[in-house]
């Protein structure tokens, strides 16, 4: 099932995704297709256009390495650029975010393409947009390289237009990546934009251009399971932290207070915009179950074979593509629904029961671990009201429900929550549904708004006589 993760691991991998991987022996080369003198012509105009661009652009392009304290061996490695005149830079947070929560064990350092380097100080960052702000602590070695403009907001790129991302791939040198444009990332609840092009690790935090060398946005992230598709931050939130964090004073301590705030932000958002939309039928013939819009959401289906001869199921998973990196494993500030129906007519109401009770025991809450704490739980037997909206709602039979709420606390983000939400009929002696939302990186007011939402979602499909 695709998944997009907005963040890089250890080396600022633009991509964190490892689903769909090919293996097998490579591929053979096909001969090359005759191009027609048109073609060529078009190939050589980009082609130098990207020449053009990255000579005019060279000497605002930065390697941007995290070290460690006491020596010079890197741990993590990405690209950036100049923003101004004044030796101010942008890269992703997730270039910096080890010395963003750990200043005390790392530093941060710039290399040039002309190999001047030298020490970097972090001002501001987007955890949210996966933007760093950055200077020189000695400015002179930057003076006078230039700035790499920004795209006006108000001319907005035609899909399709040539794009050249630029940055440091697997740190092996400064290179240029040519892609194509395509528009905002569809079913994104961050702004997002589709780069039909390449990238590579140590390239995230690089300027992605249009053919004027104006920043289109920044590399962040690239899909393992596909070709030719890449993710850039827009331009505006590299507008904005740029505004906010020119004259701010340096990060020299742990920067976890400043990462909770602006998830508390963005975790304020995202819920209040879930529970204001409606759910969508699933379509089963007894049972009102809950599944979300897929506004910034997709659902995957699945269900027992055909010839299946025992417990017969249905399940849909329903997840968001936009997270949170905020480090290293640690990704957060997304929602996912999941439910599966069942249908035990072929195995008897006994045999039923235990597999349905079975089901609902083997889901995986979560223990005490290096972020979180253990979950706290508690298990009620309910009857949530009928559905609003319509007349026959107000003749909808009670539905008794199984629920369990569990929370777990961040141990760094404070006010920060895990939710976990688990629900199963009890009406069925041989059909059933079971359900599970799951909130990552939310407040407890947050988390009571989600659950009264979810549990409101279940009920019976109107004048449905109770399953036998």
């Amino acid at each position: 099932m695709p998944l997009i993760l907005r963040a890089a691991a250890h080396k600022c991998l633009a991509l964190v995704l490892a689903l769909g991987l090919v293996t097998g022996a490579a591929a053979q080369p096909a001969a090359p297709a005759a191009a027609s003198p048109d073609a060529t012509a078009g190939t050589d105009a980009t082609t130098a256009t990207g020449q053009r661009i990255y000579e005019r652009i060279r000497p605002q392009l930065l390697q941007v390495r995290t070290l460690l304290k006491t020596q010079d061996s890197q741990s993590s490695v990405g690209s950036g650029f100049l923003v101004d005149e004044d030796g101010h830079l942008v890269t992703n947070y997730h270039v910096v975010s080890q010395y963003a929560l750990r200043p005390q064990q790392h530093r941060l350092v710039y290399a040039t393409v002309d190999g001047r380097q030298g020490a970097l100080q972090l001002l501001a960052f987007d955890v949210v947009h996966d933007l760093a702000l950055l200077r020189p602590v000695d400015p002179a070695p930057l003076a006078g390289r230039g700035a790499v403009p920004l795209r006006p907001a108000d001319q907005p790129l035609p899909r399709g237009a040539r794009i050249f991302s630029m940055g440091n791939p697997l740190d092996v040198g400064f290179a240029v990546a040519e892609g194509s444009y395509n528009g905002p990332a569809e079913r994104s609840f961050l702004a997002t934009l589709f780069f039909g092009g390449s990238l590579s690790a140590g390239m995230s935090g690089g300027p992605a251009l249009d053919d004027a060398g104006r920043l289109v946005g920044v590399n962040v992230a690239a899909r393992r399971d596909g070709e030719q598709v890449s993710f850039l931050v827009p331009a505006e939130p590299v507008r904005a932290l740029i505004a906010r964090g020119r004259g701010a004073a340096p990060v020299t301590t742990p920067a976890w207070d400043e990462v909770a705030r602006q998830l508390r932000g963005h975790e304020a958002r995202l819920v209040a915009e879930f529970v204001a939309q409606p759910w969508r039928s699933a379509g089963h013939p007894v049972y009102r179950i809950p599944v979300p819009q897929e506004t910034w959401m997709r659902c995957w289906g699945r269900s027992s074979p055909a010839q299946s001869r025992g417990l017969l199921f249905e399940r849909s998973d329903c997840e968001m593509d936009s997270r949170v990196f905020v480090s290293g494993p640690l990704l957060t500030g997304y929602i996912t629904v999941r439910h599966e129906a069942y249908d035990g007519s072929r195995i008897g109401a006994w045999r039923f029961a235990e597999r349905h009770s079975d089901s609902f025991g083997n889901e995986f809450v979560g223990p005490d671990d290096r972020h979180r704490t253990a979950a706290q739980c508690r298990e009620r037997t309910i009857t949530p009201p009928p559905g609003p909206g319509s007349a026959a709602a107000k003749v909808e039979a009670p539905l008794p429900l199984r629920a369990v709420v569990c929370l777990r606390a961040y141990k760094k983000l404070p006010g920060l929550h895990d939710l976990m939400v688990l629900v199963a009929t009890l009406d069925g002696r041989t059909t059933g549904v079971q359900g599970r939302l799951d909130a990552l990186g939310v407040g407890v007011a947050g988390a009571e708004r989600l659950v009264r939402h979810y549990l409101a979602g279940f009920g019976r499909v109107p004048a449905a006589e109770p399953p036998r």
